[in-house]
């Protein structure tokens, strides 16, 4: 049987899709080390092609005339081109210069269309092919690799990335099968930070990307974009290096990579390939257009954090216009440290879950260690310690523990495993996170109703009301009616991505926290009644049903 598998990083939990053996339990990938004269290793030139033998089980081709990825041949198998389609970066460049050159035990292939360059990379005694990719404009509109895998060489068992169903319900690129289940390339689960590598493996045969470390793309640790599709024409493996989809970030560019075309023999790529760990002190003076080497890299660590919330995880992340990066804070300390990177000005941001609880600003230069002292985060940078009425979710910057909010990462709002998109909630009941919907539309749900009540003393006093969102489509924001008596103007749209977001599989957008000053005017007296908060969708943007002015919702609350 065939699997899928999805690697999580150190420090966070591994799971795996179907029943792929973990990292450790078959074999790994081919040796890194360099091998001297592994039999076969070298290259030839077919007269379309340029060949490449690693001189272990593997000999790919690359078109001299384009670049693309023609041939993918491990043990005598082709993996390469479903829907007579070869891999390459976008869906082809087109007409480009292609030359290779040989240095001891790596064969270098370089690949130049206008401004951009591209690379291949084959080492002696090695299943892996090595890529990087250095944008250096717009010229090319977003920049992805694309592996194209034959049909029939692994079995799918992540259905929810299926794209081949018989109705089209979204777009051109979201399905529904006639049991109303829904599929797309875009539903993957997974953001940046949560994987290393993804890819199938049959038991004996493991074909995988292990990626980059994104330094070169755009928003950050916890965003979510294409990993893997398979359709009735075979399956695509991705590496996203700048994707515009519901993109929080404007665009960098430079070189990007490496990230690793690897096979194994049905295990887990080694973790020496992992974006972090893997060394390429080997490509040093390959002459890569925009390469950096590691000393010229620098590393910035953190003794500690303080004001944490221990029952959330934290991330630290370093970004400017020109690069990004990002690491774990250890549970019980709030240790960080984040190395190779380039030197420069970066905002640093410590995230409780994805919210964003402190910024500051750390300087990089090439060769050193920037060592900070321990962070303190302020009491008041994080709403959950604001004392609270009622407070529905916990503030963490994501909808996770709504009604619905697990599933959207990987399904269609309009899909038959979701729960109802409306129903009322209780204040007191114990079901008001799981009973309120994650995702609030203009067309759907907007109008639900949240009931309370206050104490007489509450009721006396005005109050500050809190909804906090994860992103938005269409401009949607929350409008509200208390008691249907007060109605709060229509707040201004904070800034969010312009393209679709809650139907393909993501919340993330930019974090924002609506308040309304709700005067005491507005509240029953009678302490026995339920008060009543109307939560509307305002927007005169969007289209019908669940592509109407829409929301994600990360928490609700009602001050003291």
């Amino acid at each position: 049987m065939s699997e899928s598998t999805v690697n999580r990083p150190v420090g966070r939990r591994t799971f795996v899709l179907g029943t792929a053996a973990a990292a450790g339990t078959a074999a790994l990938a081919g040796p890194l080390a360099e091998t001297a004269s592994a039999a076969g290793f070298g290259w030839s030139d077919d007269g379309s092609n340029y060949v490449v033998d690693t001189g272990a089980s593997l000999v790919f081709k690359v078109s001299k005339t384009n670049g693309d990825l023609t041939s993918l041949v491990y043990k005598g198998t082709q993996y390469q081109g479903y829907g007579g389609k070869n891999s390459h970066i976008e869906s082809g460049l087109g007409t480009s210069t292609v030359s290779i050159k040989q240095s001891g035990t790596t064969i270098l292939i370089s690949v130049a269309y206008g401004t951009l360059k591209h690379y291949y990379a084959a080492r002696s005694g090695e299943n892996n092919v090595y890529l990087w990719t250095n944008k250096a404009d717009a010229s090319v509109s977003a920049t992805r690799y694309i592996l194209r895998v034959n049909a029939g060489k692994f079995l799918n068992d992540e259905p929810d990335s299926y794209t081949y169903a018989p109705t089209t319900i979204e777009a051109s690129d979201v399905f529904a099968k006639s049991d109303g289940q829904t599929r797309s390339k875009h539903y993957a689960k997974a953001r940046v930070t949560d994987y290393n590598y993804v890819g199938w493996t049959t038991g004996s045969v493991g074909l995988y990307i292990v990626r980059s470390n994104h330094e070169k793309a755009s928003g950050g640790p916890f965003y979510r974009s294409l990993l893997r599709h398979q359709s009735a024409d075979g399956g695509g493996l991705y590496e996203i290096l700048y994707y515009g989809e519901n993109q929080t970030e404007a665009q960098r560019f430079g070189l990007q990579g490496p990230y690793v075309i690897a096979f194994t023999d049905g295990g887990a790529p080694s973790s020496a390939l992992y974006p972090g760990t893997l060394t390429t002190s080997w490509a040093d003076s390959l002459g890569i257009s925009g390469y950096v080497p590691a000393s010229g890299r620098g590393k910035v660590a953190g003794v500690g954090i303080t004001g944490r919330n221990t029952a959330y995880a934290y991330t630290v992340g370093l970004a400017n216009s020109a690069a990004q990066y990002w690491g774990s804070a250890r549970s019980s300390d709030g240790w960080f440290s984040i190395g190779g990177v380039l030197p420069g000005t970066y905002t640093l941001t410590v995230f409780k879950g994805e919210l964003a609880v402190y910024t500051g600003s750390v300087s990089v230069s090439a060769g050193g260690t920037t060592t900070l002292n321990s962070i303190a985060i302020p009491s008041s940078n994080d709403p959950s310690n604001a004392s609270a009425i009622w407070r529905i979710n916990n503030w963490d910057g994501t909808p996770g523990g709504f009604k619905n909010a697990d599933l959207m990462t990987y399904a269609h709002p309009s899909d038959v495993r979701a729960s109802s998109w409306t129903g009322n909630v209780v204040i007191g009941s114990g079901t008001e996170t799981s009973a309120f919907p994650c995702y609030l539309w203009k067309d759907v749900n907007s109008g639900i109703i949240v009931y309370f009540k206050l104490t007489a003393a509450q009721a006396a006093a005005a109050h500050t009301l809190r909804i906090g969102v994860t992103t938005a489509y269409a401009n949607g924001r929350p409008q509200v009616v208390v008691n249907d008596t007060w109605t709060s103007a229509v707040p201004s749209p904070p800034t969010q991505p312009s393209t679709r977001s809650l139907t393909v599989g993501s919340y993330r957008g930019n974090n924002y926290t609506f308040t309304y000053s709700v005067p005491a005017s507005a509240w029953l007296t009678d302490t026995s009644a339920y008060n009543t908060l109307k939560i509307y969708v305002a927007s005169g943007s969007g289209s019908t049903s669940f592509l109407s002015a829409g929301t994600s919702i990360d928490a609700i609350d009602l001050l003291a």
